[in-house]
């Protein structure tokens, strides 16, 4: 079975460039978020910086400040970008787009299901799936209408998350008891988890990701779902815009998305910051959930002048240094799903049994040399063949044929 040429996959010539630039930007956020994890139990997430001294905990802080939940938000704006990609190139060309995205994205649902099963539970593909569904919903809206949708959606369950916080504050102490308790089984089911992870075999560990995604499935999806939705919006705005067409054109308007963007998720992190960064989750539950909302609402406009900022140094001064990261990019979800396994290998007692042992110092440096490792390979890697090979095997099911794999000469 063949495809013609406009419902093909996306050619190189077809490419925006600093999409791919900033894909790889996104990938080396990611993995310095989420390595902690491969060392520290989910439940512990809502308490802020892990405990430490020293490098380990300027490390910390700074990337609790800096990165934790800019990049999945920045990955997301991309993801709302590629979506607005496929739809408008369909459109253009008059071939149906809703059955390929639909296959595309289910298959996205099944390497997150495998992921989440057989690898590390902490996968944002399934929700990046589950999202992807809704945003079909939303393929009508108007271009302007879809940034203020969004940021609206984003917005409103990051207050509603303040709220939360703001109200459990001041809610009495025989109202908190019930809080309390749950929170003193949720810090035990997190000692219980890590001696598993610590020790475990693969069997015992696979029933404990299993375990945790019930945790995460009923606890932070109804949140992350509908806030991923929000930057889909908006990520889908701005590729419909044309500016990353033609970012050098637009120059202005990304000054002042980088300068505007980085102030205002500045201020919503300092006052998370004021809030807190380490609490007792028995304890300072409610101070914990306040100061995430706070974050949250700092996190959208962060990752916004982020993305502004990269643009502008990818198009200017900086082209060659952030050029380097495109073949990344090209292959993120090749290379997000070995981060995964590199991690898991070196912290989980079926691979090198470093849990709890390596400080979050040490954790940024096991990121640089992965890093660094997954680019310099995915350079080589580009140089022989046309796709990484899972966004290969992704888009043979998302087209329905084989596409071609190696490079001719010439191409």
């Amino acid at each position: 079975m063949t495809l013609s040429a406009s419902a093909a996959p996306t050619a190189d010539h077809d490419r925006l460039p600093v999409m791919d630039i900033l894909r790889g930007f996104a990938l080396l956020g990611i993995f310095l978020m989420n390595i902690e994890f491969f060392t520290r139990t989910l439940q512990s997430y809502s308490g802020g910086v892990s405990p430490s001294e020293g490098w380990d905990h300027v490390f910390g802080l700074a990337i609790y400040v800096a990165v934790q939940g800019k990049f999945w938000v920045l990955f997301a704006l991309l993801f709302g970008m590629g979506f607005a990609l496929m739809r408008d190139r369909a459109l253009a060309t008059g071939r149906p787009f809703f059955g390929m995205y639909l296959r595309r994205t289910l298959l996205l649902a099944l390497f997150g299901v495998l992921h989440i099963a057989f690898v590390w539970v902490g996968d944002i593909l399934l929700a990046y799936a589950i999202t992807a569904l809704l945003l079909m919903m939303f393929a009508w809206l108007r271009r302007t209408a879809a940034w203020v949708v969004g940021a609206l959606v984003y917005l409103g369950m990051a207050g509603l998350w303040l709220l939360m916080g703001v109200g459990l504050m001041f809610m009495p102490d025989s109202m908190m008891e019930p809080v309390r308790a749950e929170m003193m089984g949720l810090v035990a089911e997190a000692e219980r988890a890590a001696a598993v992870y610590r020790e475990g075999s693969f069997v015992e560990i696979t029933g404990q990701r299993l375990s945790d995604f019930q945790f995460l499935a009923t606890g932070a999806l109804p949140f992350q779902v509908p806030m991923m939705l929000g930057v889909f919006l908006i990520g889908s705005w701005l590729v419909g815009s044309g500016r990353l067409a033609d970012p050098v054109a637009h120059r202005g308007f990304f000054v002042k998305l980088a300068v505007g963007g980085l102030a205002l998720g500045a201020l919503g992190v300092a006052a998370s910051v004021a809030l807190g960064t380490q609490f007792d989750l028995v304890d300072g539950f409610a101070e914990a959930t306040a100061a995430m909302g706070l974050m949250s609402l700092g996190n959208l406009p962060l990752a916004l002048g982020y993305l502004a900022l990269v643009v502008l140094l990818a198009t200017g001064p900086l082209r060659g240094a952030f050029g380097v990261l495109a073949p990344a990019g090209r292959m993120a979800l090749t290379n997000y799903l070995m981060q995964s396994v590199v991690g898991t290998l070196v912290f989980y007692g079926y691979g090198l049994g470093l849990w709890g042992e390596v400080g979050r110092s040490g954790q940024v440096g096991i990121v640089l040399v992965v890093f660094a490792a997954q680019v310099a390979f995915s350079h080589w890697w580009l140089a022989r063949f046309r796709f990484g090979p899972m966004e290969w095997l992704w888009r043979a099911g998302t087209y329905l044929q084989w596409p071609p794999m190696r490079r001719v000469a010439g191409a």
